[in-house]
């Protein structure tokens, strides 16, 4: 595809294939499933401080910045102690939660709040590409795979017409075959110097919560673009010279499927483990029991004697009881990096772990 033959949206032909459409079904039933999970979690930062988490982990990994679970979430507390990959991870988290504010207050998503997004991510100003020579080459062998737009007047001119595509809902296209058609267009506008791709999927999950498709941006569809990278890119690319929309589409709709189903089975599991661990705190130490205990023990793997404070509302000396105490009844286990003191939910964290 040559710069001046990118399509403009709506696409003029059709792309709802009767086999599209079919997909298209599936992932809708698996994505509504999901909602429907994720409402029995009773408290919303329990799956925002958590799974986002893990999509940024997933989204930068395609990227090749790689951290682990472990710095992943320790990094979340604390601001030593961890690598620049793990700080990169954290700048994609705080992006989407940004993204996700921005579409909650507004109902729609701009291109300005785009620019926002990359900024934060990125954590610079750099804005829209303006200088020229920007090209997508293969990793090995340098070899130019496309080139995208050049000119800074062009990359407006398509980002204002996706603009349009992805907020005008008079357009009867079914939702999620509009998200793969705006993910292939921004992906090939490559409108920044960097952070395209992880920007890109991030307005992924923030269109499905723009349409009601999602309450929160918590889908891990990153997951499924790492494990199949190459045919992704590839796909990317074919459908750039050759016009393989249908396949196109298909590979994002079955990632919505799949992921969606996975996350079913996540969400599943920890609101099992809530209910096991409110269960045996109430016999165990049925004292200190609290709904805001128990939520704080699972808005994040791990805790400290500041955060659980602040959800109490209790002394510095009632917070120390209660973690002591839940420390020798087996419910957290305590750890101390210099001298910040903080304690691990270990069946939490294993849950991800094993994700």
């Amino acid at each position: 595809m040559k710069n001046d033959e990118i399509f403009t949206l709506p696409l003029s032909f059709e792309v709802e294939t009767k086999i599209v459409l079919k997909k298209a079904t599936e992932a809708h039933s698996a994505l509504a499933e999901l909602k429907g999970v994720c409402r029995t979690i009773p408290n919303e930062a329990i799956l925002l401080n958590t799974l986002i988490l893990q999509e940024a982990k997933e989204s930068s990994e395609i990227e090749n910045i790689i951290t682990t679970h472990d710095e992943l979430f320790r990094g979340s507390l604390l601001d030593n102690f961890i690598s620049n990959a793990t700080k990169e991870v954290l700048n994609y988290a705080e992006a989407m939660r940004l993204g996700f504010d921005l579409i909650k207050k507004s109902g729609f998503l701009s291109n300005n709040f785009i620019l926002k997004i990359q900024e934060k991510l990125e954590k610079n100003k750099a804005g829209f590409r303006k200088l020229t020579g920007t090209a997508l080459k293969n990793d090995k062998t340098g070899e130019v795979i496309y080139t995208p737009p050049q000119e800074y007047d062009e990359i407006i001119r398509l980002m204002n017409n996706l603009e349009f595509f992805i907020n005008d809902d008079e357009n009867e296209i079914d939702n999620l075959v509009k998200m793969a058609i705006i993910h292939f267009q921004f992906e090939t506008i490559h409108p920044f110097y960097d952070g395209n791709g992880r920007t890109g999927r991030i307005i992924n999950v923030l269109y499905l919560v723009l349409k009601g498709l999602l309450d929160f941006p918590i889908l891990y569809l990153s997951r499924y673009i790492t494990e199949n990278k190459q045919v992704y890119y590839q796909l990317l690319q074919t459908t750039r010279t050759n016009n393989t929309w249908e396949e196109w589409i298909l590979f994002m709709l079955e990632g919505i499927k799949q992921t969606s189903k996975k996350a079913i089975v996540l969400i599943s599991e920890i609101r099992l483990l809530m209910d096991k661990y409110k269960a045996e705190i109430r016999e165990k130490l049925p004292k200190i029991y609290s709904k805001d205990l128990l939520e704080n023990l699972f808005k994040h793997p791990y805790t400290k004697v500041d955060y659980l404070k602040q959800d109490l509302m209790c002394s510095d000396r009632t917070t120390l009881k209660y973690l002591k105490e839940l420390v020798e009844a087996g419910f957290l286990e305590k750890y101390k990096v210099g001298r910040s003191v903080f304690y691990l939910n270990k069946p939490l964290f294993d849950l991800f772990l094993k994700k």
